[in-house]
This record gives structure tokens, sequence and C-alpha cells, in this order.
């Protein structure tokens, strides 16, 4: 019998260890060189559950849309799951350079999901304006995306490994000296000036993301008679600082697609859940049920313009509750009882 139960006990191990090799999700409580279980069991559903598709939509089917745009400021407490737990970057090699990433082993706020993906190549960067004329910010309608060669990525393609820095990290002080030859002197490039050493990457962290912007369409549709919300893109925002450090406002960083970039990536990473350990959710779970506080700043208009540009404060507010109550009232007056 103790034999039956040590064989037993043996099969279930080999099989707990190949069910961790299986998984391709985010962080497990695992370690995968050792087998070591952090914990009673082995958290596999989220990091291997598959993605539930939308319901199918047609045009004929939609009787009422309206398209809103939504903040969800991470200063709130029901927000904290998206900006908890931060990462950090430890103190640059003396040899080097080079800084490590410093990550949560049991799970990612949603801006290091995002990060680690966009270098990955898993989700496509959409910038918010246009770079040709950057006064025009219309980078919500997904028309400006920073892609790489064919074939290339982040770690190929030093042109695109640019451009990405430019929006996950800042820049430092340009070296006051240029690099020195075995001579002694200044090092000269091809076109005949001084060789500078790289400047300083200072990569943003979760700390650094105060909002989360959405944009979303609301709709009713009559085939199955509901009130649907689908969200189309989601833009991280930080403050807008000068070079002196002091804020002067706020500037969304860049826009990523929703339904099939992000709702792919952020379906296999855990989400905290304060009031059971058990049943920790997935990001795309949570913007599905909708488990987060925001506020409209703005809807479609014919003057394509936000709520602060004809309300303020706490008018502003008002506005923006306003116009949830519109379209819960629209869902409650199609129905006769």
């Amino acid at each position: 019998m103790k034999k039956l139960i040590a064989s037993m006990m043996l099969f279930s191990a080999v099989g707990l260890f190949a069910q961790q090799q299986e998984i391709n999700g985010g962080p497990v409580n695992s370690r995968t060189e050792t087998g070591v279980i952090d914990g009673v069991y082995l958290k596999t559903h989220v990091p291997t559950k598959r993605l539930m598709p939308y319901e199918p939509i047609r045009e004929a089917d939609v009787i009422w849309s309206k398209r809103i745009w939504r903040a969800i400021d991470l200063r709130e407490k029901i927000n904290r799951p998206l900006y908890y737990p931060l990462d950090e970057f430890t103190n640059p090699d003396p040899e080097t350079g080079e800084v490590e990433w410093v990550r949560h082993e049991n799970r990612w706020s949603l801006w290091t999901i995002i990060r680690q993906h966009i270098i990955s190549g898993d989700l496509t960067l959409y910038s918010d304006y246009n770079p040709v004329r950057p006064q025009i910010k219309d980078g919500d309608q997904f028309k400006y995306p920073v892609l790489p060669e064919p074939g290339k990525g982040y770690f190929t393609d030093s042109v695109y490994r640019k451009d990405l820095l430019f929006y996950l990290a800042k820049l430092g002080p340009k070296p006051l000296d240029p690099y020195l030859n075995r001579f002694g002197q200044d090092s000269i490039g091809t076109d005949g000036n001084p060789v500078y050493p790289p400047r300083d990457t200072f990569w943003f962290t979760s700390e650094d993301i105060i909002q989360y912007r959405l944009k979303e369409d609301w709709f009713f549709d009559k085939e199955r008679s509901v009130l649907d919300v689908r969200i189309l893109g989601l833009a991280p925002v930080k403050y807008a600082t000068d070079n002196n450090g002091n804020i002067q406002g706020t500037r969304t960083m860049f826009w990523l697609y929703f339904p099939t970039d992000c709702r792919y990536v952020f379906n296999n990473y855990f989400v905290y859940n304060e009031d059971n350990g058990s049943r920790w959710m997935s990001f795309d779970d949570l913007f599905m049920k909708r488990r987060f506080s925001s506020f409209i700043y703005k809807q479609e208009n014919v003057y394509d313009r936000k709520i602060e540009k004809y309300q303020v404060g706490v008018d502003a507010l008002h506005e923006s509750r306003k116009i949830t109550e519109e379209i819960r009232n629209l869902e409650h007056d199609v129905w006769s009882y």
C-alpha cells in the first residue's frame, strides 16, 4: 500500500511538473528549475485559459450606438489592482551600464504587462499624434502604428528600438565629454564631429502611470435585446513635466488596440482579489466585468470636443454623470412593463 501511495505521489509530481512546463502565460506560483510551488496547488487556470470571443455583431442589428472616452484614475482604491504591484530598475552596472528589471514573482501591474509585450512584439503601439503634424492628436483612431522592419523586432531593429524608447522611457542629459581614444584624445566620427557616449535611459515604471484612458462603443443589439459595450482602445497616461521636473499637466503616452491585441495578452495575467485569494481573475475579465471606476471625459459630438472645453471642475463631473445616466435610461426605456 505504501509503495502504491508513493508511486501515485511520484506520478502526480511528474504530471504537475509537465503541466507547469506547458504554461506560457503570466507568472505562476512555481519555480521552473526546482518545481517548488509557493502554495498548496499550482495556479494554472488564468495563465493557460483560452480567450472567450466576443458575440458577433451585425450592422443591421445595432439600432443605437454612442462612442465614449473615459479615464480610469489609478488613485482610486477600486483601481489599485491596475496600479500595483510596482516594478523598478536596479542601479546601472558600473562596467556595462545595464540595468535589471525587477518585477513581482506572482503578478504584474497592467503597465508591466503592457511594456513587456510591446518589447516582445505582441502589442502594436499607436502614436497619440500625427508624426508629421504633432499638434493633431487623433491617435485614438489607430492611424499611426510604430512598426519594425518585416522579420525584425526590438532587439534586432535599431530604428524601431529608438522609436519605442521615445514612448517607453526618457533620455537623460547629453554627456558633456566625448569618448576618448587609446591616445587619450577625443574620438572623431566619420562626419568629423566628436563621438559622445550614449545618453542614459530612464524607463517609465508602473509608478509613473496615473491614468488609463478607454475608447469604447455603447450599442443596443436588437438580436440579443441587450445594451452592450466594447472597448476599442486603451492608453496609459503620465504627468507631463518640464526640464526642471515641474508638472505641466498630463500626457497620453500612446494607444493600444484592445479587441485583438490587448485581450489576448491580458487574458493570461492575474489580477489581485482582496476578498478571496483563490479567485483571482485575469485583466481581460476585469475589463469585461467592468470592475473599475472611471469617469467620462468625452462623448462623440458634432464639435468633436471634450467635456473640459465647455464645463469646468465639478460641472464637468456632473456632465460625465449625466451622460452615464442617459445611457442607462435608454436601456430602461426600450422595455415596456
